[in-house]
């Protein structure tokens, strides 16, 4: 598949001394046509800072970035033309309608006159807007307006989307919608570049990048990326709850462990061996098992690790 974003060494420095931390470190980035590329890292991380590079909004302190083989400090009206992006905070206009927003954002990106009206109806129908053309955007609920930015942000029908933490402030129903909307623009061809702070989100995505103080830690599919932790996870839930912290942390072979709703999940080292001594404390302890099994590694887990120790190297 075709490299359509690239970045190589990419720097930004906020400080001209460059004194402080940067808020980019040599970023190298591949993201192949088509595809549904995660960013993922904890606020401060860099995320916002690489997609405005991307989007031509800031230049970096060095090295490069590439969209379409364009380079963005040199050709960044010709990107422009090809990009959409959706900023965490998308301006739109609260006095003007929803059909209103649509047209002006379909004006300033150039869009012909004769294609406007069926590109709008497109993503009306798309975003599931069509009974609220006429109602201003302010008095949209949040899960409709981010709806309406990101059919903003496609008007034009760019090949490449950029989006920014687009479902962050919404309710799990809009957050399902969203993602619903961007598996259509996926299977539309667009190539997708979204950062998000949710780890079930990054699941969904084919490729996936942990970006942690302006540096990527690991970049692979989330398989992959679950495949390679030096670690198997188990799932408790036992009463009484302060028995099984206290189990938990005397076990050898539990390296971590983290409350999830009402059980536990531990990192061990190999969890056929921790296991029968789990369920031996436990019940020494006499508590209450209801779950105690092997369960699957998932991203949070793999962020978890790498945050963790990140901080510990720190």
């Amino acid at each position: 598949m075709e490299e359509v974003i690239k970045t190589q060494q990419l720097t930004k420095y906020y400080s001209k001394t460059k004194e402080t931390e940067p808020a980019l470190a040599g970023v190298d980035l591949t993201v192949k046509t088509g595809e549904l590329y995660g960013l993922v890292g904890p606020d401060g991380a860099g995320k916002t800072t690489l997609l405005r590079i991307l989007a031509t909004v800031m230049e970096p302190t060095s090295g490069s970035a590439h969209l379409a083989e364009l380079d963005v400090i040199k050709q960044p009206e010709k990107i422009r033309a090809r990009l959409g992006y959706m900023p965490q905070s998308f301006s739109l206009y609260p006095d003007l309608s929803v059909l209103e927003n649509l047209r002006f954002f379909a004006d300033i990106n150039g869009v012909p006159r004769e294609r406007q009206k069926t590109r709008i109806d497109e993503l009306l129908d798309f975003a599931r807007l069509t009974d609220f053309t006429k109602r201003r955007s302010e008095n949209l609920s949040g899960g409709m307006r981010k709806k309406l930015a990101l059919a903003c942000a496609l008007v034009h029908e760019p090949e490449i989307l950029l989006l920014d933490e687009p479902t962050t402030g919404v309710d799990p129903v809009s957050r399902r919608e969203l993602w619903q909307l961007l598996t259509k623009v996926i299977h539309q061809g667009v190539t997708v570049l979204v950062s998000t702070p949710y780890m079930d989100e990054a699941e969904r995505c084919k490729t996936v990048s942990i970006l942690y103080r302006g540096r990527l830690l690991i970049t692979g599919s989330p398989n992959e990326l679950e495949k390679q932790m030096p670690f198997r996870i188990v799932e408790v839930k036992a009463r009484p709850r302060r028995i099984l912290r206290a189990v938990a942390d005397q076990t050898e072979g539990v390296l971590s462990w983290r409350a999830v709703g009402d059980r536990l999940r531990l990192s061990v080292s190999d969890s056929s061996k921790v296991l029968p001594k789990l369920e031996e404390s436990l019940k020494r302890e006499g508590a209450d098992i209801s779950i105690l099994r092997e369960a699957r590694i998932v991203m949070e887990d793999v962020f978890i690790h790498l945050v963790e120790k990140q901080e510990v190297q720190a």
